[in-house]
């Protein structure tokens, strides 16, 4: 890594790339001069690094940034943003880099890359419980610093290499989200580095439109050099749990999936965090319990007569031996470097209780159709809300986050273990979440940014995204990025 981009190689890279798409790259020598001038810490093309922060986690999507920038301190971003925006490129923070549609890097080619999982110092001041956590920290390192300085956490998801920034500025849901909510639910200020090149600090009090933007859509209005988050001390005793339901027929399965969906209108535990994890060959229910084994047996108890699931997993363990389990065996305390990827293509829902028609469509799908799909697929259906979810107990206007009061989150994911990604995959995927949206009005169901179906237009995105909210987000877009700098294809663009 140089302190700036080679200027022969950023200028040579436009000629391997198609015209229709070589503009910015035509940019490249006036941007790393900019670059160069300012000191901003970037990757060489080629190199072992800009190999690395450039490889997304989707394989299925990469795309070929104009350059590569590694800040180290909030100004090199401020530096960065500011060489963009006077040169007329577009710049995205990569955070963790596993955004499925790969818009760290732009979601097309072109963009500058800001990867920040350089910046990634987790300070927990244990007098207040706030911690300060950089943008570029992974989640598996926040967990781990968090406990190791004072046993305390905030509610997130469980992939320990996923980045912090694009978790929390979208929503952050994870297995403790049904008892204590979404990642965005404990920030309480960040500072942010606008379009403008200016960093401002935000909170409820401070900048608070802003701050309201972030949580739900932050992508699309900045780049997050620091989160706070206010925390929890971590209970002594948690309860993770795997109970597997033999549906062997259409029938079994509606009976079993209605059975689920009355144990969450009827009042779940608050302390119970679960999802139902359909794979093609074999249904879970799954999740995490605050308490201990007794007190999951007693909580399941009615659930799974109703579902003759049985409970062939349940470890009473510490905090970090859930943290561990959900981490699939990775190695928590993730930073850089990183490598993981995937070949897969990936949409997502929310809906509400599903009446007769939809339960037989999802149903009938799952069972005559998914079920001959050889490829490794799953339908993981989150128990999102309900009357005792923390999630839906929020007042549904305090954040961007636009989904609150739904019952059930659906993240629909199809990948192949090796070569290209087979076109049919994707109306495979479609299919499956149309046939339970066909017979719903379009205002009774939605979908979750940071489960993206990257095949949607702009403008369907916006709306299945953000929601009632978007209008909002779009006057507050054209206050801080009128110039649309922070581009990527499903972000929120400025009112006009």
């Amino acid at each position: 890594m140089r302190s700036h981009p080679s200027l022969f190689a950023l200028v040579g890279l436009a000629s391997i790339l198609p015209a229709a798409i070589a503009s910015p790259f035509d940019k490249a020598e006036a941007l790393a001069e900019c670059l160069s001038k300012s000191s901003v810490p970037a990757d060489d093309i080629g190199s072992p690094d800009w190999k690395l922060d450039a490889a997304p986690f989707n394989l299925r999507l990469n795309f070929t940034p104009v350059g590569i920038v590694v800040p180290t301190t909030p100004q090199h971003v401020r530096d960065a943003v500011a060489c963009a925006a006077k040169i007329g490129v577009k710049a995205n923070a990569k955070c963790g880099g596993h955004s499925y549609g790969s818009f760290g890097l732009g979601g097309e080619d072109g963009h500058l890359t800001i990867e920040m999982d350089r910046m990634n110092k987790v300070v927990l001041d244990n007098a207040t419980g706030i911690a300060t956590v950089e943008g570029g920290a992974r989640l598996g390192h926040v967990a781990a610093e968090l406990y190791d300085q004072g046993k305390r956490a905030f509610s997130h998801g469980t992939c320990p290499g996923v980045g912090v920034g694009g978790h929390a500025l979208h929503g952050g849901y994870g297995v403790s989200s049904h008892t204590k909510g979404l990642a965005l639910d404990w920030m309480v200020g960040a500072t942010v580095v606008l379009a403008n090149s200016t960093m401002v600090n935000c909170s409820e009090t401070e900048n608070a439109d802003l701050f309201w933007a972030i949580r739900g859509a932050g992508g699309s209005m900045g780049i997050v050099t620091e989160f706070r988050f206010k925390t929890f001390l971590v209970p002594e005793t948690v309860t993770f749990f795997v109970a597997p339901v033999q549906w062997r027929t259409e029938a079994q399965a509606l009976t079993g999936l209605q059975a689920v969906q009355d144990f969450v209108l009827d009042d779940m535990p608050a302390e119970l965090n679960m999802r139902l994890f359909i794979a093609s060959r074999f249904t879970n229910l799954e999740g995490l319990f605050y308490g201990d084994k007794a007190g999951l047996q007693a909580a399941l108890a009615p659930l799974i007569k109703k579902t003759n699931a049985t409970l062939a997993l349940a470890t009473q363990g510490g905090w970090l031996d859930q943290v561990k389990h959900f981490g699939n065996g990775v190695n928590v305390d993730q930073t850089h470097p990183y490598n993981y990827h995937e070949t897969f293509y990936s949409s997502s829902l929310y809906t509400n209780s599903l009446n007769e028609t939809q339960m037989k469509a999802f149903v009938g799908y799952w069972f005559k159709v998914a079920k001959t799909n050889k490829r490794d697929w799953y339908v993981q259906i989150d128990l999102h809300g309900g009357n005792t979810s923390a999630i839906a107990k929020a007042d549904a206007e305090s954040t961007s986050y636009a989904h609150r009061d739904y019952l059930f989150m659906y993240l629909f994911y199809d990948r192949v273990d090796k070569g290209a990604y087979p076109t049919e995959g994707f109306a495979a995927v479609q299919n499956f979440v149309s046939n339970v949206t066909d017979t719903m009005p379009k205002s009774s169901w939605g979908q979750y940014i940071n489960y993206p179906d990257p095949r949607m237009d702009q403008q369907t995105a916006q709306t299945n995204y953000w929601g009632q909210h978007l209008p909002r987000l779009q006057s507050i877009k054209k206050a801080v990025d009128p110039d649309d700098v922070f581009h990527y294809p499903q972000g929120v663009l400025p009112a006009a």
